[in-house]
């Protein structure tokens, strides 16, 4: 275990379990992974080794003897009729049989219906009358001479879910650890690895647990398939329930005007649609304007009743074009279903996760570290519903004036949110808090952007705050940093919109139809690029600044591992580009030697000189032992400096062994981390003949 892994297990004794063994004790079993995790977390929370192998054993068994598999569902029936009672995981579902006054059990796999169960049992777990939920339930089989009586009976039950909490200890235990340490702990308890995440990523990953902490919270992700949008929503909590966007009816959502049963928002804590997007959908009108009059209100009516409910609502799906695609023809919810391609319903969204920046997952994604025990973050995500910290931020900030009460209210709830989840303690510095709120803002304000395109009748909001000095910040969605020629068109004029001067140095170093592919101009400055920005490659951020340069020295102290090195080899392609084939450049890389694995190192630095001498590179290196080194540069002969904040490791991870991937090829379609560079005009000292310099 690294030093994370062990201070979770000891604040959090019980409570977490390996995330890598829930695909080891999984199978060819259809569950979702809180069901494995409740089982994992009876035998395998834990960190010692051979008590994690028995109860991988134990899991396992408990699987094979009781799990239900459809294919199997005959062979379980018939021991249950041998044995007279068996124990058996399945998905049950309740209705009320009202001609014979019964509650009768439907097994999803196991494919009983009409099991009786008592009242009582049905009062305590509602949710069983609603769409079902995972139980360990006892089956007897009493045959009976009435044909109309069923012989099967429910004598037990329990849901999987936690039995005990104890919030008090939860808040406690995170007094222990630092954010960052936190942060990594749920993205962890998500089942990812945070060492491919950057901050902002992270940070993305979380907004996913909002609909789970915060009541009535209305989020939207649309982005390319396979970044693990629904996974959250199907696996993580028995509180939510995800179901198809074309699979909903109005008296299956809301209530049933017949019977007057209430529908998912009225049992669930979050109700996901999958696959929400397709122009080509179906979709209910009257399902919509339902809708949108519960996402503003918290309620609503069928008949002479007004019904209120606290479900969150979530709408995830895939997206068929890319951001300046959208950006220059339509708008970024253009993959919507006519009916809810509505100015009205889309204003009820808190915020809009820009799916785009989300890593498709890969392999080496996944965490083996140790988190939470998913039903144990459940349930406190649950009980933090009860609280309110939208107003966190307003001892050091507040929100322009010309930011309407709805978007003050996604912007709140999203903050509030946010907050719960990495401070529940309280304890939040003022730089986190503004963190946290400008990610807030950014948003909301992606999906007020939008609007403004596709309804003129929304007017221009500055989306900025004040600090408590009364000084302005102005807050930006990372798409409008790298396209703003695209993002401020409407789509009914085609033309550029009014809106506020952007604060950013950046813009003005992208091409206007291709962002990223044009060198940046040669002068003095500071550039600040946000994490997960793509457009940026060392051709056009660095690329004029080495034209002409007969020498080069790079200082970089972490040009040791795989990826840095290559990192360096494309760096040195860079120089290949700009220099004229007749010329020969000298590089120079002063960095330290890798303490493991230097005869690695330095036999990729031979290779590296070998290939660079056949194309007028003369590439050498030393390795400095002062251990004083910690600046990166860059120096070249004809007069310029740059400034690198994390030297040539400006790049997220990416999939290095995928050759079919572009962003394995093409450093601009590679998210980059956040980093700043600076370019400084040295004075350069030529030396004469007879030593003097001149």
């Amino acid at each position: 275990m690294n030093q994370l892994d062990q201070k979770i297990n000891t604040h959090f004794p019980g409570l977490v379990v390996r995330k890598d063994l829930v695909k080891t004790v999984k199978g060819n079993a259809i569950v979702p992974s809180y069901v494995l995790e409740y089982l994992l977390g009876q035998y395998c929370a834990t960190s010692d080794d051979a008590t994690i192998q028995t109860g991988i054993e134990t899991v396992k068994e408990i699987l094979r003897k009781h799990y239900v598999h459809r294919n199997e569902a005959g062979l379980v029936r018939s021991n249950i009729k041998e044995k007279g009672r068996y124990k058996v995981i399945d998905k049950i579902s309740v209705a009320l049989n009202d001609k014979a006054d019964v509650y009768e059990a439907e097994f999803s796999n196991l494919g009983l219906k009409q099991v009786l169960i008592d009242s009582r049992t049905v009062k305590t777990h509602p949710k069983l009358l609603v769409s079902g939920i995972w139980c360990i339930a006892d089956i007897e089989y009493e045959f009976a001479e009435d044909k109309n009586a069923s012989p099967w009976i429910l004598s037990t039950l329990k849901p999987i879910q936690l039995s005990h909490l104890d919030f008090d200890s939860y808040v406690a235990a995170r007094k222990q650890f630092t954010t960052d340490e936190w942060i990594d702990l749920l993205v962890q308890s998500v089942g990812f690895n945070p060492d491919m995440f950057g901050k902002r990523s992270k940070l993305t990953q979380l907004i996913r647990l909002i609909p789970f902490c915060e009541r009535n919270y209305n989020l939207i992700e649309l982005g390319p398939k396979g970044t693990g949008k629904s996974h959250i929503y199907s696996e993580f909590s028995p509180h939510g329930i995800l179901i198809s966007g074309g699979e909903v009816s109005v008296p299956k959502l809301f209530v049933n005007n017949s019977s007057g049963k209430i529908g998912l928002v009225g049992y669930w804590d979050c109700v996901a649609f999958d696959e929400f997007a397709g122009k080509q959908k179906r979709v209910d009108k009257a399902l919509v304007d339902i809708m949108k009059n519960y996402m503003a209100n918290k309620s609503f009516s069928r008949g002479v009743e007004t019904l209120g409910a606290e479900a969150s609502m979530v709408f995830v799906g895939n997206t068929q074009h890319t951001v300046p695609y959208m950006l220059k023809h339509s708008d970024l919810f253009d993959e919507l279903p006519d009916k809810f391609y509505d100015s009205a319903f889309l204003d009820r969204i808190h915020f809009y996760i820009p799916g785009w920046e989300v890593d498709i997952i890969r392999g080496e994604m996944f965490s083996s570290g140790y988190g939470f025990v998913v039903d144990y973050l459940a349930e406190i995500l649950r009980s933090l519903r009860n609280h309110d910290y939208s107003d966190r931020y307003q001892e050091h900030f507040s929100l322009s004036s010309d930011i309407s009460t709805r978007d003050r209210d996604g912007i709140n709830k999203t903050f509030s949110g946010l907050i719960k989840i990495l401070f529940p303690h309280g304890g939040a510095s003022k730089d986190e808090i503004e963190e946290l709120l400008r990610f807030a803002i950014e948003g909301r304000k992606r999906v007020k952007d939008q609007l403004m395109r596709i309804d003129s009748t929304y007017g221009n909001v500055c989306f900025s705050y004040l600090d408590s000095s009364g000084q302005t910040h102005p807050v930006t969605t990372l798409e409008e940093r790298e396209y703003p020629h695209y993002y401020h068109k409407t789509v009914a004029e085609g033309e550029s919109a009014n809106t506020p001067e952007l604060e950013l140095d950046e813009v003005s170093t992208v091409s206007k139809e291709s962002p990223g592919l044009k060198e940046i101009e040669l002068k003095e400055m500071h550039l600040t690029f946000q994490e997960n920005q793509k457009g940026i490659s060392f051709d056009t951020l660095l690329g004029s600044y080495l034209k002409g340069a007969a020498k080069i020295t790079v200082t970089d102290p972490y040009i040791r591992l795989y990826y840095q090195i290559r990192n360096f080899m494309e760096f040195l392609e860079t120089v290949v580009k700009h220099k004229a084939q007749e010329d020969e450049v000298a590089v120079h890389l002063v960095t330290t030697e890798d303490e493991f694995k230097s005869e690695q190192q330095q036999d990729n630095f031979e290779k590296m000189k070998e290939s660079a001498s056949a194309i007028g590179i003369n590439f050498t290196w030393e390795f400095d032992t002062s251990g004083t080194i910690h600046a990166r540069h860059i120096i070249t002969d004809h007069g310029w400096k740059i400034s690198l904040d994390r030297g040539l490791d400006i790049f997220q991870h990416y999939d290095m062994n995928d050759a079919f991937a572009f962003a394995n090829r093409l450093q601009q379609f590679r998210p980059c981390k956040a980093f700043e560079v600076t370019f400084i005009k040295n004075v350069v000292r030529n030396v004469s003949p007879d030593g003097e310099t001149y």
